[in-house]
C-alpha cells in the first residue's frame, strides 16, 4: 500500500526568538516549497506535503540548533498504519534567529485504499527537551482520472524544487502527472491533450490561446503519463496558472491549479 513515507527539515533559518518551542503556520502545499493547496484530497499516488514553521529552538555556541522529528500515520480507524521513530537532525543557523521552516510528506502508493487518514509530526527540541506536535487530516479519493505530483522545478528534471514565487527573467518548469487515463487502439496507447492557461491579477488570460500538448504513445508498462510545461518568467505580476488534462478515449477531464507571484528584479 505504501511507497514511501519521509520526512525532513529544509532550507536555512528564519528569525525567531528562544524559547518556548512551537509549531506554527502548518498547511499543506503543492510539493516542497510550493502554494498552498486548495484542500487535502488527493488520488492514490500523489504526494501529501505538510509545511510548517519551527519556533523557539535553543542554539548552542556553536551556532546550531539540535532537534528530533518523528511522525506516523493513522487510518480512520486510528490504526496506526506507518510510524517513524524519532530522528535526530541539526541545523546551523548562520542567518541567527531561533526557528527555522520543515515539511513532512507521505507518499501514497497507486493502491492506496480510499478513505480519512491523520499525519501526526512531533518535534523536541534536544537542547531544551521541548516537545510539540500537530495533526493534519487528508483524504485519498477513490480512482479516477486526475493529476497528481504538481511540481514546480528550476531544471527540466524536476530535481531542484522552486517556490511559487520568482523574479522576472527566471523560468521554472512546472512537472505533474496525468493518472487513471484509458488506452485504445491495436497497440493501447493513451490519448491526453494538455493545456496550460496563465490568468493575471484580473482573471484575464495573458494569451488568447493556452500553451497546449498532448500524449498519444506511452509504454503499457507505464501508469503514469509525465508531464511538463517550461514557465519563463517574463514579467512581473501575481499570476494563477491553470493546467488541464482532457482523456480522449475515456471522455474526462481534469484540472489544476496554483498562484505565482514575479516581482520585479530591482
Amino acid at each position: 500500500m505504501w511507497t514511501t513515507i519521509a520526512l525532513a527539515m529544509t532550507l536555512g533559518v528564519m528569525p525567531g526568538e528562544a524559547g518556548e518551542l512551537r509549531l506554527s503556520n502548518i498547511r499543506p502545499t503543492n510539493g516542497l516549497l510550493g502554494s498552498e493547496r486548495a484542500d487535502s484530497r488527493l488520488l492514490p499516488g500523489d504526494i501529501f506535503f505538510v509545511t510548517f514553521d519551527i519556533d523557539g529552538l535553543k542554539v548552542d555556541e556553536s551556532g546550531t540548533m539540535f532537534y528530533s522529528m518523528a511522525m506516523e500515520v493513522r487510518d480512520s480507524k486510528n490504526k496506526i498504519v506507518y510510524k517513524s521513530e524519532p530522528q535526530d537532525l541539526d541545523m546551523p543557523a548562520p542567518l541567527g534567529g531561533h526557528s527555522l521552516p520543515g515539511f513532512a510528506h507521505v507518499d501514497l502508493g497507486r493502491d492506496m485504499p480510499p478513505g480519512d487518514y491523520t499525519l501526526k509530526v512531533t518535534v523536541t527540541d534536544r537542547a531544551s527537551r521541548g516537545v510539540k506536535y500537530f495533526e493534519k487530516k487528508f483524504e485519498v479519493l477513490r480512482p479516477t482520472f486526475g493529476l497528481i505530483q504538481l511540481k514546480i522545478a528550476y531544471d527540466k528534471d524536476g530535481q531542484v524544487p522552486a517556490p511559487h514565487i520568482g523574479v522576472a527573467g527566471q523560468s521554472f518548469w512546472v512537472n505533474f502527472n496525468a493518472v487513471n487515463f484509458e488506452r485504445g487502439g491495436d497497440v493501447k496507447n493513451p490519448s491526453i491533450k494538455l493545456e496550460m492557461l496563465v490568468l493575471d491579477e484580473r482573471g484575464k488570460p495573458t494569451l488568447d490561446s493556452p500553451i497546449a500538448g498532448s500524449i498519444t504513445e506511452l509504454p503499457r508498462e507505464f501508469s503514469y503519463a509525465p508531464t511538463q510545461f517550461w514557465l519563463p518568467l517574463n514579467r512581473a505580476g501575481k499570476f494563477t496558472v491553470k493546467l488541464k488534462a482532457t482523456d480522449n478515449i475515456g471522455k474526462k477531464t481534469a484540472e489544476l491549479s496554483f498562484p505565482i507571484t514575479v516581482y520585479d528584479s530591482k
